[in-house]
């Protein structure tokens, strides 16, 4: 095998994990039975020994055109080979139904079926279980074959003869058309029941039900703007980051794909940000997924009581709300393209980021506005997370990047412990609950003071990095979004003109794509580059359509970049984290941050350019 670039894989998955195809048909990712279990298949991080499950055509590939797409409406697969001699097809998808209740939940379906003409395929199946590191056994079966390993085993049947091939199991067979054959992957490690190859009958049943259940969840989203089909698109990723039994939503289903190819930037998103939680919040509420964003508030509820000793909030948990995250690093794998470390668990979680606060506080002052209004014990624990952010807001910290090069007074933590008192401060009046009223708005105050004495930098004539800094962070682009300063604010229109030039002049913007920060002005305590960081472009948009309210041009611009930032996305419409120099993707995917970017500027840029007159644009 080798590597296929990151953006050329579609995901499937079941709100418990998921799986990554290749647009080849390989399965090169997937964790069991949870998002942030050890991997079955993981060739992504090492083509040789990661493991694989692929179904392809067999003969001259010279003679094979590949193409991907998702069932319209759905989160249903559809990878397609064309050739001289057929059409062929593998459908993949895990099945989420009441219908399929007999089913365990971690069910991986391929069905394989000729449109055209006649096509022989090739299976091969090689789990590398718990990131290759574990050996396994297979069992061969009537109904296929049993692979076993160290609390796991997973169950391949098919009707198709299965043939051992050294730690794996292959086949190859020819369909005419209109023929189909399925093969399903079933975690039998806590399930005793029988397992049969499904009859053409109960596969197309299960299809069904599934695209039936995608349709059924998407009709609830009420946005009909411009962008419908990217913004449905953008929706359906973000359920499939969510972890059914806690409503937790992944930053990302993967870990270590590299944000600097060949280079150490190789992190493990398989977890729970408090960040990421209230963004993705305020996305849900803002087209209509109200209980997605019930059920992801109690989560971040429960957290909300369970403070680190010093009173202040772990920014970052396990799916089912553990603390503990240790990072590890993986040598025996190469890494993506020879990205190494390969790094699973992620130490950030013990960072102390201050920004967090703003983002809790935000969420829930906007999830009671539009959804429900919070209970009083709720309020407790809020109450109690504002008096530490009162107390604490002058500490240097590792901010929003996760910097590993020491802490500093970054602008933007400073910018979100203002929203951390003014949200709490919006509540407390909102509810009338008891409250500091007085002493937080004292220190609302003194925040904001500070972030313009000392965030301004007058020689730049924009609010930069960290204080005493000269260098720009595009996470400045929020401050018009949380209300801090007016879109039109003098100091305001600077800073977005001093990030909206090249690199070479200073700013933070190439083609349209936005840097995070300047690396070389800027070090992080990490070797290597990286690329434009999708989140910050979406940012811009937002930034420069509040402004467009007062400049046309502005939203003109603003306008323009988005839809050139939505030429990016893979063929499926999915992003990664970052878009490199190349326009390829770069570090995990999908990214839960990027999706929901895309889902605010589209609601905010169709509301402003139809307050502007310009319907017919």
């Amino acid at each position: 095998m080798s590597y296929q670039p990151i953006e050329d894989y579609g995901i499937i998955g079941n709100m418990h994990t998921v799986a990554l195809v290749g647009i080849n048909g390989s399965i090169d990712w997937f964790c069991s039975p949870n998002f942030d279990s050890p991997s079955v298949f993981a060739a992504i991080l090492d083509d040789e020994k990661g493991g694989h499950f692929k179904i392809s055509p067999v003969g001259d590939t010279a003679d094979i055109t590949y193409r991907q797409l998702y069932w319209p409406e759905t989160n249903v697969l559809v990878t397609r080979f064309l050739s001289s001699d057929g059409v062929g097809e593998v459908i993949d998808f895990m099945p989420v139904s009441a219908n399929s209740a007999s089913h365990t939940h971690n069910e991986l379906i391929r069905r394989v079926n000729v449109v055209r003409g006649s096509m022989a395929f090739r299976m091969e199946c090689f789990p590398a279980f718990n990131f290759a590191l574990n050996s396994h056994e297979i069992r061969m079966n009537e109904s296929g074959a049993l692979m076993v390993s160290e609390g796991i085993s997973l169950q391949l049947s098919t009707t198709i003869p299965l043939q051992k091939t050294g730690n794996g199991l292959t086949c190859e067979f020819t369909l005419q058309e209109g023929q189909t054959v399925t093969f399903a992957i079933d975690d039998t490690s806590n399930n005793d029941a029988d397992h049969h190859p499904f009859s053409e009958a109960e596969s197309e049943q299960l299809f069904q039900d599934t695209v039936e259940y995608w349709r059924r969840w998407l009709s609830r989203c009420k946005y009909k703007g411009r962008w419908r089909e990217m913004v449905e698109r953008s929706a359906l990723v973000l359920k499939l980051l969510t972890y059914d039994p806690t409503g937790a939503i992944v930053a990302a289903p993967t870990c270590s794909l590299p944000e600097d190819l060949g280079g150490a930037r190789n992190w493990d998103y398989r977890y729970t940000w408090i960040r990421d939680a209230a963004f993705t919040i305020y996305a849900l509420l803002r087209i209509g997924f109200t209980e997605e964003a019930t059920k992801f508030m109690k989560w971040i509820e429960a957290r909300a009581g369970e403070l680190n000793p010093d009173g202040s909030l772990q920014i970052m948990y396990g799916i089912d709300g553990r603390h503990d995250l240790t990072e590890e690093t993986l040598w025996h794998l190469d890494g993506y393209k020879g990205s190494s470390p390969v790094r699973v668990g992620n130490g950030a979680y013990g960072q102390l980021q201050l920004d967090i606060y703003g983002e809790l506080m935000d969420s829930v002052y906007i999830y009671n506005k539009h959804a429900e209004p919070i209970s009083y014990d709720f309020w407790i624990h809020l109450r109690r997370l504002t008096n530490w952010v009162v107390e604490n807001w002058q500490r240097e910290d590792e901010g929003i990047w996760e910097v590993r090069g020491g802490r500093r007074h970054f602008v933007y933590s400073k910018l979100m412990c203002w929203v951390a008192v003014d949200r709490a401060l919006r509540l407390a009046d909102a509810r009338s609950f008891p409250a500091d009223r007085a002493k937080w708005e004292q220190a609302r105050d003194a925040i904001y003071e500070d972030i313009m004495q000392h965030g301004w930098n007058e020689e730049r004539q924009a609010f930069v990095q960290y204080y005493g800094s000269n260098s720009l962070d595009a996470s400045n682009l929020v401050m018009p979004l949380v209300f801090f300063l007016s879109p039109s604010d003098p100091r305001m229109l600077k800073t977005l003109e001093a990030i909206n030039q090249s690199p070479e002049q200073g700013g933070l913007v190439s083609n349209s794509l936005v840097f995070r920060y300047h690396l070389e002005s800027s070090p992080d305590g990490l070797m290597g580059y990286e690329g434009s960081f999708n989140i910050c472009t979406f940012w811009l948009v937002e930034a420069m359509s509040r402004a467009g309210r007062y400049d046309p041009a502005a939203l003109d611009q603003a306008r323009l970049i988005f839809e050139k930032m939505l030429g990016y996305a893979n063929h499926v419409g999915l992003y990664a984290e970052e878009t490199g120099h190349s326009g390829e993707g770069l570090g995990n995917f999908p990214q839960a941050f990027t999706h929901l970017a895309l889902i605010s500027a589209a609601c905010n840029l169709d509301r402003d350019i139809d307050s502007a007159g310009l319907v017919n644009w």
